[in-house]
């Protein structure tokens, strides 16, 4: 249940505010703990059953591989990132920006229809602390009650206390490893992991790093994360509207709150703090919406547990709308999300539109650097140009050059075909060679193709450099 430290007796004193501005912290300013009581409901198994696929998907995801090509895979040394089996090199800017870009629109249209669903339901800060480290937290507290007859918080179970921390240290190794294989591959992991630190001391740095992280966070800072750190709550204000589902308290049935007694008249509310003790944000729902909430309806089960107890109708506490409970309808439909989807759709499927036709390669001409052209001793001109090619494929690819209908001249070209390893950029450099009668104004357009022979066949508009009027 929710616990918190000793109150400062001098609550009249000016310095002290009239009411807690944070659920994590007392009156008095110190730190006020949240021990949320599990209460087992339907919407709490519901969350359960997601949280374990969601720990699965978490370690599982990075060995899963569509094609030899890893599902996901944020490789920031290679700069090289990997969606759905798809690759996606530096250059490929735009497919980056549509996919982020979709992303936070959908995540705008969950938050404008079920408020802060994700936070309750698929956030790892919240489903790793509510279903892997609180469970901990209580077994510990049994163990200290049984052996030593203290509480968890008392400081002289000190067993007790090490081996809790023994506990967070490995599940934390085991998940920054899993967050790592998120960056690097479990196969590049796993082969680290035989070797020794000195070999890979900035893989083993990071995963130091995490698993402090880690360990401070779900250790200590815990659901202050949600409330100090995490910008989602104060940017959910300007994403809900009145008809955003969220989890909200029934005033007009529950209040006066307060046990029926003979001749009171009473709302439905027993003002037993079942709702507010079940929390693990530490916030009382029946104070209206808040910013804190993250929409995980612990509350709504615990107030379904004492409803059905008094035999009380449920949905005291229940998915509502701010308009449902002022006594208007419901909208699903409405024009903001309307706007969300046309916008999703336009970003998804230009996404689509990229990927499905995207080329297998990426070629640029550039001029060529210092002197832009040479004059042989036959008197031909010799120019050249700068050509850079990216392979987007996941295979090697020769790539071949040429100029078509060049005129009276010929085109050197030191590596033919150029062999270029899968994801690798290369830069090769052409010559050719025409008489100076071939310039105009000191200029000849030509057109460069490239092509690998498979899939890939491009040309490119270029002006090569020479002498001024011959």
């Amino acid at each position: 249940m929710s616990e918190g430290s000793p109150q400062n007796p001098d609550l009249d004193s000016p310095e002290a505010p009239p009411e807690r501005v944070l659920s994590t912290l007392n009156q008095d300013g110190s730190r006020r703990w949240i021990r949320p009581r599990p209460v087992v409901g339907r919407y709490r198994r519901w969350r359960r059953r997601l949280a374990v696929v969601l720990m699965v998907v978490f370690v599982g995801v990075p060995w899963v591989k569509i094609g030899g090509e890893p599902l996901f895979l944020f490789d920031v040394v290679h700069r090289q990132f990997t969606f759905f089996g798809q690759t996606f090199l530096p250059k490929d800017t735009l497919l980056l920006a549509l996919l982020l870009l979709g992303s936070f629109l959908s995540w705008f249209l969950l938050t404008a229809t079920m408020g802060r669903a994700w936070c309750g339901w698929g956030c790892p800060q919240n489903v790793y602390l509510d279903f892997m480290f609180r469970p901990i937290d209580r077994g510990m507290e049994h163990l200290s009650k049984r052996f030593f007859g203290r509480k968890l918080t008392d400081p002289l179970v000190v067993p007790v206390h090490i081996l809790r921390i023994a506990i967070y240290a490995v599940l934390c190794l085991l998940l920054a490893n899993s967050f790592l294989a998120w960056f690097v591959g479990w196969d590049a992991l796993l082969e680290w992991m035989s070797s020794s630190p000195a070999d890979q001391p900035a893989a083993f740095g990071v995963v130091a790093v995490v698993t402090g992280a880690m360990m401070f966070d779900f250790l200590y800072f815990r659901e202050q994360m949600c409330h100090l750190a995490c910008p989602y709550g104060r940017i959910q204000s300007a994403l809900l509207d009145p008809d955003t589902m969220i989890v909200a308290y029934d005033a007009q049935r529950g209040e006066p709150r307060g046990k029926a007694s003979k001749g009171a008249d009473r709302g439905d509310c027993l003002d037993c703090g079942a709702c507010h003790r079940s929390c693990p944000m530490g916030i009382d729902i029946r104070d209206g919406l808040q910013m804190e909430c993250i929409t995980c309806a612990s509350c709504v089960d615990a107030c379904a547990r004492v409803m059905a107890k008094s035999r009380r109708p449920p949905g005291l506490v229940r998915y509502s709308s701010q308009a449902e409970l002022q006594g208007k309808p419901w909208r699903l439909v409405r024009p903001r999300l309307f706007l969300y989807i046309a916008v999703i759709c336009v970003v998804w499927g230009a996404l689509a539109f990229q990927l499905v036709f995207r080329s297998s390669a990426d070629v640029v001409a550039l001029r060529a650097q210092n002197v832009p052209y040479t004059r042989l001793d036959s008197g031909l001109i010799s120019t050249r140009a700068r050509v850079k090619i990216e392979n987007r494929s996941d295979e090697p690819r020769s790539y071949s050059i040429e100029i078509p209908d060049l005129p009276a001249g010929q085109l050197v070209a030191p590596t033919e075909p150029l062999a270029i390893p899968a994801g690798a950029l290369e830069n090769t450099t052409i010559f050719v060679e025409l008489p100076a009668s071939a310039f105009t104004k000191g200029e000849l357009a030509v057109e460069i193709r490239v092509f690998d022979g498979v899939d890939f066949d491009d040309t490119l508009e270029f002006r090569l450099l020479g002498p001024w009027g011959g």
